[in-house]
Formats: structure tokens, sequence, C-alpha cells
């Protein structure tokens, strides 16, 4: 390892550096980075970055890997000019973080980091990710000329959009996974103000066993979404895309198969190229997990930036919660990176029910952040009609808690982006 980026030999130039506060506290980066790089890496400050930037030694950079931690969210408008140096000098950014916000880790990857690897760093995932930094882009494809099966969407543009990954994972049946998987998308593609550019939206519904997504959505399960599955190795944006289906021209689907299969069809590598196909043409990516744990699973856990875990004010949400927590922390998985949500949570004037809301967070340990309300026989008419609550029952209690989160997630990314500009 090079202490010092500027020491480096001009017979080994520099090819990668990582910035962080302090190296040291990120021991598993330095191992990486000397497994992926040798000796043609070196580190620095976040202070230092800048003015390194500017040196001649910088033009054969190829990537950075920013390591940041909960300490340096209150350093973000300097992470931020660090990214947006980066890119000025046409270097990519690989962003590497640990206990990191929700909110912070939304800001700087909207803000143009090109990658995203959780700390603790996932077995070879470093160098997946350099792999795909190095990767040519993809072609692009042509547009919906009205001849296929059902329309694709349109080629969003000439790069990556880095879109947002968002998991929504049911800790117990019926808990409204789906339902809050499938209306927070259609939320999405209506964010937009007038005048703006609508975002552009997926839903990837993995329950490839009891998957309904299509069902709420009354879309059709295509053949094509076999085919896709079994060979992910051989995908591009057109068989991707073809595999899609629109609903009122606004959302795309990934349905889950016509028939029903075993969940390790598919592999964490299969994952992990579908979620960076879609990441690559849209803005939202919202995948709708199944109920069990599989290999997979934490794969999606990773690559999600936000993972939020659906669960109800009842034993079996609370045993399942805590089973599922012994697990991920038994495995070094990422357990701080879920975000709880509580289904059908209690009515405003419901003392009682709100005491247990609190009794409940504080025995698993865990904090609920989002709550709501029960939307009633509605939310199952929506769906037995294929709508969404927002075209079924646009004044529900449900449909306008998901839309101020929807909402709330878009305005989050505008603003970033304005800022960042």
């Amino acid at each position: 390892m090079t202490s010092n980026a500027q020491l480096q030999p001009e017979s080994n130039p520099i090819l990668a550096c990582t910035i962080s506060r302090d190296v040291q506290n990120f021991d598993l980066l330095i191992e990486d980075m000397e497994a992926a790089m040798g000796e043609t890496w070196g580190d620095l400050g976040f202070a230092e970055s800048l003015a390194f930037f500017g040196q001649p030694e910088a033009e054969n950079l190829e990537f950075v890997a920013l390591a940041v931690d909960a300490e340096d969210e209150e350093n973000l408008v300097m992470l931020g000019e660090i990214i947006a140096r980066a890119k000025a000098n046409d270097v990519k950014v690989i962003l590497i973080a640990e206990d990191v916000s929700p909110a912070a880790l939304h800001q700087l990857l909207r803000q143009g980091a090109d990658e995203f690897v959780p700390y603790p760093l996932p077995e070879l995932e470093l160098q997946a990710a350099i792999d795909r930094l190095r990767a040519p882009a993809p072609e692009p494809y042509a547009e919906y000329d009205g001849e296929d099966e059902a329309p694709r969407p349109k080629r969003l543009s000439g790069t990556s959009r880095e879109g947002v990954v968002m998991a929504v994972h049911g800790l117990a049946g019926g808990c409204g996974a789906t339902t809050m998987a499938v209306n927070l998308a259609w939320e999405l593609t209506q964010v937009a103000k007038k005048g703006e550019t609508p975002p552009k939206v997926c839903l990837i519904d993995l329950d490839l066993q009891y998957g309904s997504a299509a069902t709420y959505l009354d879309l059709p399960r295509r053949e094509a979404v076999f085919e896709l599955l079994s060979d992910t190795e051989s995908m591009d944006g057109e068989s991707f895309n073809s595999a899609m289906v629109g609903y009122e021209d606004s959302l795309q689907v990934l349905t889950s198969p016509a028939e029903m299969i075993p969940l390790d069809l598919i592999t964490s590598d299969d994952v992990r190229r579908i979620i960076e196909q879609a990441r690559h043409h849209y803005d939202y990516v919202l995948v709708d997990m199944p109920h069990t744990l599989v290999q997979w699973t934490e794969t999606v856990l990773n690559t999600a930036h936000i993972y939020l875990a659906m669960i109800e004010l009842d034993m079996r949400s609370a045993q399942n919660t805590l089973r599922f927590k012994r697990l991920l922390q038994s495995e070094d998985m990422p357990f701080e990176k879920l975000r709880f949500v509580l289904n059908r949570s209690p009515k405003f004037t419901d003392l009682n029910g709100k005491s247990r809301v609190k009794r409940m967070a504080e025995s698993l340990g865990i904090s609920i952040e989002l709550l709501m309300p029960d939307g009633g026989r509605q939310v199952t008419q929506g769906a037995d009609h294929g709508q969404p609550l927002a075209l079924s029952a646009p004044k529900n209690v449900l449909r306008k808690e998901i839309a101020k989160l929807a909402q709330s997630l878009h305005e989050l990314g505008q603003s970033e982006t304005e800022a960042a500009a």
C-alpha cells in the first residue's frame, strides 16, 4: 500500500485512490485494494484529494474509492465536491459506506457516484465493482416501433441513470409488501410537477412462486420473463426491455414468471445483473421480495439503497423480525440497513395502540420509521380490479401516505441534484 498518492514513482503510475477520513478504519478495503490494484493505488484524505485532482499525477486515475461512515455525514458538502471534481476529471467513483443514513447515501449517489458497495465489504464485491466500471457501456437500443408484442420503454439517455434501488420485504404473510411495492412504484411515476420530466420507474417482482404484482396491475405474465431469468449472462438492454410489460404508459414491470419455479433457479449473480440493468435505464427500481430468505436475498440487501421491511402489530411479525435480526447479525449482514414499516398502524387517537407500537420497537431493538394506516377494503378491491390505489381510491388514507412517501423521496433527490449542479 502507498501511504501518500503523491509519492508514487513515475514508473508505477497511480490508477486508483482511496479517499477517507482515516483509511485504517476500513482495513478490509485496504486488503481488497491491494488484491485488485497491487502497487498502483494510493490513499488520500478528504482535503488532500481536492488538491490532488489538479496535479499531473491524477491524469492516470481510473477510479477513486470514497470510504465514509456515520461520522462523515457532517461533511456531505465536501464529499459532494470530491465526487464532482472526480467526475470533472472523468474519474469513476466507488462509494464505500458503513452505517450511513439512507438520506446521506441517496444524496451522494445522486451527486454522481458510479458504484455503491457496503462496508464491511462482501467477498469479491470490490473487484466486481471495478470490473463493472471497466466494462464497455451497453449499446443503445431502438424505441418501440409498434410491431412488438408489448410496448418497450424508450432508451433514456446515452449514459447510465444509476437509479435508486428500493426493496420491499414482508416479514409475515399478508402484511402489505406487494401493496406497498406496487403503489409506491406508481406514485413515483406521478411525482413530477407541471413542466418537469416524470421519473422513469420499474417494478421487479422477484417472488418467483407467488408473486402477485402482475395481478395487482392486471398485467400478463410473459414467457420472456422465464427466458430472461434462465440466461442473464447474455442479457442486454434490449432483451431486458422485451421482458417488461408497461402499465398505463408510465410504469414498467418485470412480472414473476408465468409458471411457478424454484427460488434457487436464479443465483446471486443473476439478480445482480438484473438490478444493474434496471438501474442503467430507470430513475427508481422497486423490488418486491419473496418472504422466503434465499441465497440472493443478501445480494438485494447489499445493492438496495432503501430496504423496507413490512411488519404488523402482532406476535408473528415480532417473532419473525427477531429471527430475521438474529440471522442477519450472525452472518454479518447489514441488518441496520432495514427500514421498518408498520402496516395497519393504530389511528392517531388510539393511545393504547401507540403504546404497543413503542413497546414492540423497544423489545425488538428496532426503530419503526414509517407508520402506514389501514386502507380497509378499498385496498383489496383495487388489487382485484388491477389498479393502484391512486386510480381506484385516490382519497384512501393509505394511498395518501404512500403518495407522501414517494413525494418526499423524489423531492430529496431533486434538491440534492440542484445543490450539486
